[in-house]
């Protein structure tokens, strides 16, 4: 009951306080876990890097330049080990941003805590294990979409059974905001993944259909908040009320509180400027509130980047930064201590209703098309959201969209923080990749070879049939698989998948039309539509700016190669070859650029092409120059938001190239 004042009769408790991290080695990201839950975060999110997240060992081709990049090598169970050594699974909350590879990682997660001599069924955590989202926007996907889900059903039906406190999978919508989702797409897309989840766990068997509750309270959802916070807000109480509705409806859930809307989240890293990167700081706090200050529609756990994600890697400094911010909210200011403060608000149910009719709407004509899988088949899902990307880009550029200190207020002091000489990111030690290298292969060489080669046979056997593939897998830990050795398995008998672009499903605009006409006279003076081969080198899979750098140069009359994420140089230059193109344009995101970028030059002036190179993507200045040094012509980073100015300086480039 509620006191006289209007106040609640206890304060509530925070949310679990998160800072997304891991780097270099496991040891490093032990070290850092520590240091942070010193300073008061109380759950752990670790960061994997895009190798463990696409299941590649350290020495794979593939891995050139990503190891330890963008979060932790996690090869083995020995790496497992270290990375949460000293911290006790039985009290750790800890979310894993896993979703390919989800069951190995929750299964190296277990056999540590069992080493601890932790109860398994009071482990807690999330891994986030969402395929759908990685085929529409992050691209950390291997597996076609049928096994992918198949995985998480298998991970939901054991963990109901034998973790029931840990959350087997986080929708997330987060990544689909960042494509470009409006708040109706982000909600019904979500919703769409959510039942395509459920309606597997239920037609499996592997759940007694009078269980089914508890497989729905242990669904939670990861999402997204942007700046504009009201919109946010209103767009958290229309998920929870949909999700009332779908999990009572559609599941027959009779109990409230499995049916409650379990969310965490982390605000917008994309949205965040290189330019006037202070200005980062406000929009993250801005950003938080939109998620905390309806009680009715709290986030549960929110983990914030720091104000210099859009420079590079953060330090442990810049992520205390954003931590302390979450402090403060939550113990300085009195928003606990109130009930929720916009119920009965005409102008917040208006935003609701409105939210929710038409996620409703979106998520009827998915299920209409077949279901989620079938809209990421056909390319409707992708399509959308390039699209719709697409005119958000549009709104920017022509200032209808306000962006301090990058299409708006763009005089600027010197900024301390990033002065000439200041280290304002964290740097990965280059040996990193050669020392992860070594150890996997010193793993590799202390195992029992008839152990590992039984596990992973039994493995593809019983990915050959129905059977809940956990226990093959823990076994697969137990006898020293690694991530790579695992996975490839898991190829051998599911295959591999390549998701549509989404290019071919958006309609021309105007959006090129006022550097068409350059376009046009160097169509005329090549003879031939200027050939440009957009290229996404290593496994980064944030393909997005490809992709409407992809859109953009098509409107204004380039002829375009795309052919999605995760190639290698050779597999690029043998493209540029064999299509004759006149520019190739690089687009890294995970801080390999100087180790893949290099690669692609070597190899088309080994192979006789004279085509430039540009390249675009998050890169510090002072690799800028050392891109430029190497060949690149062009290097373009978060600041130059404007397409048609990069389409008139793509066009110089070529002129320029052909000149030469």
């Amino acid at each position: 009951m509620e006191s006289v004042e209007g106040k609640l009769p206890e304060r509530d408790r925070p949310w679990v306080m998160r800072t997304y991290a891991g780097h270099s080695s496991a040891a490093a990201t032990n070290a850092l876990f520590r240091r942070n839950l010193a300073k008061g975060q109380t759950g752990l999110s670790v960061a994997f890097d895009l190798p463990t997240q696409t299941g590649y060992d350290p020495d794979h081709e593939l891995a050139a330049g990503e190891v330890g990049r963008v979060g932790v090598p996690i090869s083995h169970l020995g790496d497992a080990r270290a990375l949460f050594d000293g911290i006790d699974l039985a009290q750790a909350n800890t979310s894993m941003t896993i979703n390919a590879t989800a069951m190995w990682l929750l299964a190296l997660y277990v056999a540590v805590a069992q080493e601890q001599g932790a109860p398994v069924d009071k482990l807690a955590g999330t891994t986030q294990n969402d395929l759908i989202k990685e085929y529409l926007s992050r691209g950390t996907y291997i597996f076609p979409p049928g096994p992918s889900l198949r995985l998480t059903t298998d991970m939901i039906a054991w963990t109901v059974q034998n973790t029931p406190q840990w959350n087997p999978v986080n929708i997330c919508s987060y990544h689909l905001q960042e494509a470009g989702a409006t708040p109706v797409q982000e909600v019904g897309f979500a919703m769409a993944t959510a039942v395509a989840v459920l309606d597997a766990v239920r037609d499996s068997g592997q759940v007694a259909p009078e269980r089914m509750g508890d497989v729905v309270q242990r669904i939670s959802f990861f999402v997204n908040a942007g700046v504009r916070f009201v919109e946010e807000m209103a767009k958290m109480r229309a998920f929870g009320r949909l999700w009332d509705d779908i999990t009572r409806e559609r599941y027959g859930v009779t109990d409230a509180r499995q049916r409650r809307f379990r969310y965490g989240v982390q605000v917008n890293s994309l949205g965040l400027t290189e330019a006037q990167p202070e200005n980062n700081v406000q929009r993250i706090v801005l950003e938080m509130l939109g998620v905390t200050l309806s009680r009715d529609a709290r986030a549960r756990a929110v983990q914030l980047p720091a104000w210099n994600e859009a420079l590079g890697l953060p330090r442990p400094w810049d992520q205390q930064w954003s931590l302390r911010m979450q402090q403060v909210l939550a113990f300085e200011s009195d928003l606990l201590e109130y009930p929720d403060l916009f119920e009965g608000s005409h102008v917040v149910e208006a935003l609701v209703d409105g939210i929710v009719t038409g996620a409703r709407a979106e998520l009827t004509q998915i299920l209409d098309l077949g279901g989620v899988v079938a809209a990421v088949e056909s390319g409707y899902l992708k399509s959308a959201l390039v699209a719709s990307l697409a005119d958000k880009r549009a709104r920017m550029e022509s200032g209808a969209d306000v962006v301090i200190g990058v299409n708006r207020f763009t005089e600027t002091e010197p900024s301390p923080l990033t002065a000439a000489g200041a280290q304002a990111i964290e740097q990965i030690d280059p040996r990193v990749e050669e020392q992860a290298a070594s150890a996997v292969a010193e793993w590799r060489a202390m195992r029992s070879p008839d152990a590992v080669r039984e596990a992973l046979d039994q493995l593809r056997a019983e990915a050959a049939t129905s059977a809940n593939l956990m226990p093959a897998t823990l076994h697969c830990v137990r006898t020293g698989v690694t991530t790579g050795e695992w996975a490839a398995a898991l190829r051998d008998v599911f295959g591999e998948y390549r998701a549509p672009t989404g290019l071919a499903g958006v309609s021309p605009s105007a959006s090129g039309s006022n550097v068409r006409s350059q376009v046009q006279e160097l169509t005329a003076e090549l003879g031939h539509p200027p050939r440009f081969l957009v290229g996404k080198p290593g496994l980064d899979g944030h393909s997005n700016g490809a992709e409407q750098i992809a859109v953009r140069a098509r409107d204004a009359g380039f002829e375009v190669v795309y052919q999605g994420i995760r190639l290698t140089p050779a597999q690029i230059v043998a493209a540029a070859v064999a299509e004759d193109v006149d520019l190739v344009g690089l687009s890294v995101l995970s801080g390999s650029h100087l180790s893949l970028v290099p690669l692609v030059l070597e190899g088309l002036r080994s192979a006789g092409s004279t085509a430039p190179v540009v390249v675009g993507g998050i890169i510090p200045s002072a690799d800028v120059s050392v891109l430029l040094a190497a060949g690149a012509a062009r290097v373009f980073t978060p600041k130059d938001f404007a397409l048609s100015d990069i389409m008139a300086d793509l066009v110089a480039v070529i002129r320029s190239s052909v000149a030469a």
